[in-house]
């Protein structure tokens, strides 16, 4: 018969927040009329059966996209028993906005980190990634920001983000390819030297885009 025994929980150290970005705290009821001279500019009637309020709900979605999220923390979690373990969360999925031709982008976000004496909640993964996403990106510096943030909050560069991304900037116009995604790789540390630690992270990545 086995014996186990229990583990002390883990306690969680002081959050650490993303840093700071102010709400926009847009115009809203200007932002709607730039929407309805808009409509108008491409032949539209605002005031149509179908657009009526339209204006008003398009500066809402911008208002509470631009807003910062102020739940976006870090919890780190002591755990003295570990053991060069890989800890990789993915299946996160955001929406941004590019910011050159202001079309929706979907960013596949998956994570990596081999953590030391702490864990950070799993939870907060997702937060981040949200948290850079609401604002017009590019997927390149998504991708920079959401690994130098995991950086800072488990003080050491084994950190890796990959991003898979669709744009409909390029599915919707321009050579309008739908299949056609992006993916970005960001590593540090360990995972910029130990060839096994980062495949077996990119190995992962890909199950989790069912790329494999």
């Amino acid at each position: 018969m086995t014996t186990s025994v229990a583990r002390p929980a883990a306690v969680p150290s002081a959050e650490v927040p993303v840093p700071s970005r102010l709400s926009a705290h847009i115009d809203a009821v200007r932002v709607a009329d730039l929407i309805a001279q808009l409509l108008v500019e491409l032949g539209e009637d605002p005031a149509r059966e179908g657009l009526i309020g339209t204006p008003d709900r398009v500066a809402a979605w911008w208002n509470a996209f631009l807003s910062s999220d102020g739940t976006a923390s870090a919890t780190r979690f002591t755990e003295s028993q570990l053991s060069s373990q890989l800890v990789i969360v993915g299946g996160m999925s955001v929406w941004s906005l590019c910011e050159h031709h202001l079309l929706p982008m979907n960013l596949q976000v998956t994570a990596g980190y081999v953590p030391v004496g702490e864990v950070l909640g799993l939870s907060k993964f997702g937060r981040i990634a949200r948290h850079f996403a609401g604002r017009l990106q590019v997927q390149e510096r998504f991708t920079r920001q959401v690994a130098e943030y995991l950086t800072s909050v488990i003080g050491r560069e084994d950190v890796a983000v990959a991003v898979r991304g669709v744009h409909l900037c390029m599915s919707m116009r321009g050579v309008r390819m739908k299949e056609a995604s992006t993916t970005t790789v960001h590593t540090g540390g360990r995972f910029g030297t130990d060839t096994v630690l980062s495949q077996q992270f990119l190995t992962v990545a890909a199950g989790h885009w069912g790329t494999l």
